[in-house]
């Protein structure tokens, strides 16, 4: 197979796994409005080299802590393909989960505004550490919304 064919194949290929993926995570999908998009601008697409379409984009991410099974909303804005900011609403289910989700929200900004979102991925924010898996997931997400 020469090189062009062999490229726009796997272009294709790449192209259909991110449009299952991105099915995958759509609203209703697993049973929640997992993740919504609003305001999206530029038509980028992140197949042509993780580029993401300017706008403001939502989901939840889920994480299990001591006591249970937790949700954290995570909004970011995307200008450039670089977070311009972020807001996260809490979802606690208790007192301790409350704590651990505001010093999240509390330091989360500092790390990430100004980075490419394939650059974003937290492991401990302002003390707080489970909660950061359900941030990541929801980034995840979010990659996906703004393609």
């Amino acid at each position: 197979m020469n090189t062009t064919l062999r490229k726009n194949v796997l272009v294709g290929i790449a192209g259909l796994s991110l449009a299952g993926t991105a099915a995958g995570c759509a609203p209703g999908a697993q049973g929640s409005p997992a993740s919504r998009a609003t305001q999206p601008a530029s038509p980028a697409s992140a197949a042509a080299g993780g580029s993401y379409r300017d706008g403001t984009y939502s989901a939840d991410g889920n994480y299990v802590s001591p006591n249970g099974q937790e949700t954290v909303g995570v909004q970011l804005t995307l200008a450039g393909g670089s977070v311009s900011d972020v807001v996260i609403t809490p979802h606690p289910s208790n007192p301790n989960t409350k704590k651990f989700q505001g010093e999240f929200s509390s330091g989360i900004k500092a790390q990430i505004v100004g980075k490419k979102l394939d650059e974003i991925k937290v492991s401990k924010v302002a003390g707080s550490s489970l909660t950061s898996g359900g941030f990541n997931q929801a980034v995840e997400k979010i990659k996906a919304d703004a393609t």
